[in-house]
Order: C-alpha cells, then sequence, then structure tokens
C-alpha cells in the first residue's frame, strides 16, 4: 500500500503491515477456520486502562465523601467537641463518617456515574455526579424527618456540598491526567469506521486533531471495500466492505465501530450489524447527516411506532440571547476594571517596542452585516497594512483569511501577545459597548465577507465573539472548511451550557498558545 512513511508514528505503519494479511483472511472466499472470531468473554469486556481509571475515580469520589464529612465535623463542631451528637442513641457524626463514602459512592454507581461512555469528555458525567449528590441531600433529610433523626443540620449543609464539590474537582484532574496520556497516544479505544472514503477521511482528521475523545482509527470498511489516495495518505488500511464490518471488528478486537449514514447503512442494515456486534466487545455508535446539529435540538419523536429526529430551531433570538448580552456586557465591565494594571503595562511595552499607537483598530462585520470597528492592542509595525500585498502569496491561512508562522511585520511584544491572544483583551470594549460577544463565531473583515457563500453568511446572524469554538479548536491551524464547520455548529446550538463549556477551555487553548500565530 503506497503511503508516505515518515508521516506515520511506529504504531501505524506496523498496523499497514498487518493489513494485506488481515485482507485476505477477511476475503468471502477464505475457509471458515481462518475467519476471524471473537475472544471469549469479548462482549461487554473494558479495556485494562478503562477498569484502573474506574478504580481511580471511584476511589476519589470515596474520599472526597470522607473529607466533606470531616470538614462538616470541623466546621459544626469546631474539631473539639464530642463526635456523639443527636438524641437517638448510636447515631453520631463519626458513623455519618463512616456510611457517608459507601453511600456517596454507590449513588454515583445508581446514576451511572460510572460507566466508560460518560467518562472522560463531555459534560454528562458531571451531570450524572450532580444527580446523584442530589439524590443523596433529599435522601437524608427524608430519612432524618421519617425515623426522627436529630442530624446536625449545620454538618449536613457543610459536608455534602464539599463532597459534590470535591468529587467534581478530583474528576476533573482525572480526566486531565487521562487527556494528557491520550495526547501522546495511550488509553485510546481502537475503532473501525465504516462509510463512503471521504466522510471516513473527514472523520480521521477530527479525530486526530481532537485527541481528548480517545478514539484511534485502525481500519476503514467502504462500500466497496477499497482504499483511495486519501486513506493512504492518513495511513489507515481499508480492511473490507460494509458486509465486514463484524468480522473486521472481530479481527482487531475493536471498542467501537464509527458508522457514516449512507444509502448502503441504511436501518435496517445497522440493526443487522448491531446484533453482530453483541458477540464482540464493540460499542457501535452511528454518525447521521445532520452531525453539526447537536445536544437539546436533537431529541428522537415516536411517530407511527418508528424513532425519527425532531430537529428544532436554532435559538436566534429570545429571553436567553436577552441574557447572554446581560451577561456579557457585565462580565465585560468587571473583566476591564481587574485588568486595568495590566492594560496600563501593556501599552507601555506596545508603545517602547515600536513607534505608532498604542491600539489598532480595524473594521469588522458583526450581526446582521453591521460593521464596527475593533480594538486590538497593536502587535505590528504601523504600515503593516501596505507590507501586506507583498506577502500575500506567503500566507499560510485558510483561503480567505491571510496568516503567516512568521510574519515579519510582527513586532518583538506583539509577537508574545499573539501568541497567548492578550492582543485580542481590549476587545472587551467592543463587548461592553455590544458590538461583539464573549463568545461567537470569528469576527470577519469586509473582504472575507464579500465572498461569502449561503451557508457562510449564516455566521452573522450572532454576533462575533472574543473567543469561540474556533479559538478551542485549533486557531489558524484550523482550514477554513474546519472554521466554517465550527462556527456553523456553534450558531445552530447555541445555548448558555455551550459558552461556558467553550470559556473553559479558552483558558486552556490560550495558555498553550496552539494554533496562535
Amino acid at each position: 500500500m503506497a503511503t508516505d512513511d515518515a508521516r506515520l508514528l511506529p504504531a501505524q505503519r506496523r498496523r499497514l503491515i498487518d493489513a494485506d494479511a488481515r485482507r485476505v483472511r477477511l476475503l468471502p472466499g477464505a475457509p471458515p477456520a481462518a475467519r476471524p472470531r471473537p475472544a471469549p468473554g469479548a462482549a461487554g469486556r473494558r479495556a485494562s486502562w478503562q477498569r484502573r481509571y474506574v478504580r481511580t475515580i471511584t476511589a476519589a469520589d470515596a474520599a472526597a465523601a470522607l473529607v466533606g464529612a470531616l470538614l462538616g465535623w470541623a466546621v459544626r463542631f469546631g474539631g473539639d467537641a464530642p463526635l456523639r451528637t443527636g438524641a437517638v442513641p448510636g447515631l453520631s457524626v463519626a458513623w455519618t463518617m463512616v456510611l457517608l463514602p459507601p453511600v456517596w459512592v454507590l449513588a454515583m454507581l445508581l446514576f451511572r456515574a460510572y460507566e466508560p461512555r460518560f467518562l472522560g469528555i463531555g459534560p454528562e458525567e458531571f451531570q450524572r455526579v450532580l444527580l446523584a449528590g442530589t439524590t443523596v441531600v433529599a435522601l437524608v433529610g427524608t430519612a432524618s424527618w421519617a425515623f426522627q433523626l436529630d442530624v446536625a443540620r449545620g454538618f449536613v449543609v457543610v459536608a455534602l456540598p464539599v463532597a459534590g464539590l470535591l468529587t467534581v474537582l478530583g474528576r476533573l484532574v482525572v480526566r486531565g491526567l487521562l487527556h494528557r496520556r491520550r495526547a501522546v497516544g495511550e488509553c485510546v479505544q481502537s475503532t473501525v469506521v465504516a462509510g463512503h472514503p471521504h466522510a471516513v477521511a473527514a472523520l480521521i482528521r477530527q479525530v486526530r486533531r481532537d485527541t481528548d475523545h480517545g478514539l484511534r482509527v485502525d481500519a476503514v470498511c467502504t462500500p466497496d471495500g477499497r482504499t483511495t489516495p486519501e486513506l493512504e495518505g492518513l495511513g489507515v488500511p481499508v480492511l473490507g466492505d460494509l458486509g465486514q464490518i463484524a468480522a473486521v471488528t472481530a479481527e482487531l478486537d475493536a471498542d467501537v465501530v464509527a458508522a457514516l449514514t449512507s444509502p448502503e447503512l441504511d436501518g435496517p442494515t445497522l440493526r443487522r450489524l448491531g446484533w453482530e456486534l453483541e458477540d464482540t466487545r464493540a460499542d457501535l455508535i452511528v454518525a447521521p447527516t445532520l452531525t453539526d446539529v447537536v445536544g437539546p435540538r436533537v431529541v428522537i419523536r415516536p411517530v407511527s411506532g418508528l424513532p425519527l429526529l425532531h430537529v428544532e430551531r436554532p435559538e436566534l433570538r429570545g429571553v436567553r440571547h436577552a441574557g447572554k448580552a446581560l451577561f456579557d456586557r457585565g462580565s465585560a465591565l468587571l473583566g476591564l476594571l481587574l485588568l486595568a494594571p495590566l492594560f496600563t503595562v501593556l501599552a507601555v511595552l506596545v508603545k517602547l517596542d515600536s513607534p505608532g499607537p498604542v491600539f489598532f483598530r480595524q473594521t469588522r462585520v458583526g450581526r446582521d452585516g453591521r460593521e464596527f470597528s475593533m480594538v486590538k492592542f497593536r502587535s505590528m509595525v504601523v504600515d503593516a497594512e501596505k507590507l501586506l500585498i507583498d506577502l500575500r502569496t506567503e500566507s499560510d491561512g485558510n483561503g480567505l483569511l491571510f496568516k503567516m508562522r512568521r510574519d515579519p511585520r510582527v513586532t518583538r511584544v506583539g509577537a508574545f501577545l499573539r501568541r497567548y491572544s492578550i492582543d485580542e483583551l481590549p476587545q472587551l470594549f467592543n463587548v461592553l459597548g455590544g458590538s461583539m460577544s464573549l463568545v461567537g463565531p470569528r469576527p470577519p473583515l469586509p473582504a472575507e465577507v464579500a465572498e461569502y457563500g449561503e451557508d457562510l453568511r449564516r455566521r452573522l446572524l450572532v454576533k462575533p465573539g472574543l473567543t469561540g469554538l474556533w479559538q478551542v479548536s485549533g486557531r489558524s491551524d484550523l482550514s477554513l472548511d474546519e472554521s466554517t464547520r465550527l462556527d456553523l455548529q456553534y450558531v445552530e446550538n447555541w445555548s448558555p451550557a455551550f459558552d461556558v463549556m467553550i470559556l473553559a477551555k479558552t483558558a486552556h487553548a490560550v495558555v498553550g498558545g496552539r494554533g496562535a500565530y
């Protein structure tokens, strides 16, 4: 198989070496004995790293409950009072400290907060932790009332919230360590992807860019069982056609099968594939054509006995958007007050580094196509716009946007400001004025908007943001298609929780400096 070996990891090269031998075993005419069979007990079996991960967070949850109980006792009784309290003999804070950790872990278990599919990525894990913690509080209150137990309220008010907070913090720490290991190829799930080659290649690139999800594509199945130059360049072997997905999965002992919907992978075919995968440990995930419409906008609605996807309208106006604007302006005002000393220092550094104004203003296009003046710290020489004419052919950008990794127009202080996106902090003035939001699509130039097609113009349905999905997903390293997809995904799926998630991830992206130049 022709491919650029220099671009492949050693593990990928080893998989390519075995690809032809596996293909022979999977051919329809191969002897039955040569066909792959699931390993004994493979169905439902977890990978060893998953078992270790679950044990780690279970221990962390129990420790969080114990620390919460100890802190509750110390706060309520000053730490030097006797552990026995209450009117019922035998009921004591000591017993509460003994019972709380196992009860806490049991609640997490009942609310499925230890299932691997909810761990390591996304908010679902923490939603289940919140539900479990709330249930424990309700049960303690109900039991106290039903059995006339004189449980110290001050103890409960301190212990359970602290246990919940420490549980979330502990899981965040463990998740961060998991993401670090996944970034170097460890603690990943072997994945078989099935679908048309172009869609499969797009998914592979996305998975490799976002390593936090922990998917490693080891094999592909295409409609005709043939590879393409695009897949060869990605270094992933095609081991069969769409009728051999289960056989390929068993051969690789894969953890996940990702099926990209197509006419060949219709409802009955996917149902049969699910049956065939029951004897393996692989989870089946299906990527519908509405891959960028997610979250609460998509619900299952039964119609005439058929489970149909109901897609809600995107929320582009309304009360929640008014709340978003209020939050944006309040946060911008607070941010400007807190950052005033830093702005003063940066202004002096910019002025001393090169002649010219401290701030750089540029016309950008905002909501509904209205133009506004965006302000940033100046990071380039004064005549940067004139010098751009001679640099157009050296762009590292994505087509519409000019970018250079080593732009000669950038000043010394400007290079530092741009790497950590500090030059964009004055956009808080734009947020305060209402022309921008804290979170939204990237604010485009008028020349970019002039080249927009119908799809891209949907970016202008919301205010541009100081940060956004593009900021936390690679920034300047993104292609035009990828940045467009991310901006449209934000427009289509906006919610307050989505904004909070992006703001939380922005700090990590900025500190790492990934994709900024």
